[in-house]
């Protein structure tokens, strides 16, 4: 089925099952943020986000709580925080 998406949306469908979490707060978030915000990101912004969601939940929840963040990701979690 997904052979006859153009590559664009099977990459973007790629990103969002990425997105899916064990936790239902990190979904939302990172799924709004995929339809919202990803779109208008730089390459850089999109190469953040994608080593981001290599991190475990525990982590991207304590980013998103407002706990340190390192610098690669300052950018990308203050955006994921607006969502």
């Amino acid at each position: 089925m997904s052979a006859c998406l153009p590559s664009g949306d099977r990459d973007l469908a790629r990103l969002r099952w990425r997105c899916r979490r064990g936790m239902l707060e990190l979904d939302l978030v990172l799924l709004d943020f995929v339809e919202r915000q990803y779109p208008r990101l730089t390459p850089a912004q999109r190469q953040a986000f994608h080593t981001l969601l290599e991190l475990q939940d525990a982590v991207l929840l304590d980013f998103l709580a407002g706990g340190p963040v390192p610098d690669p990701w300052q950018d990308i979690v203050a955006r994921l925080r607006q969502c």
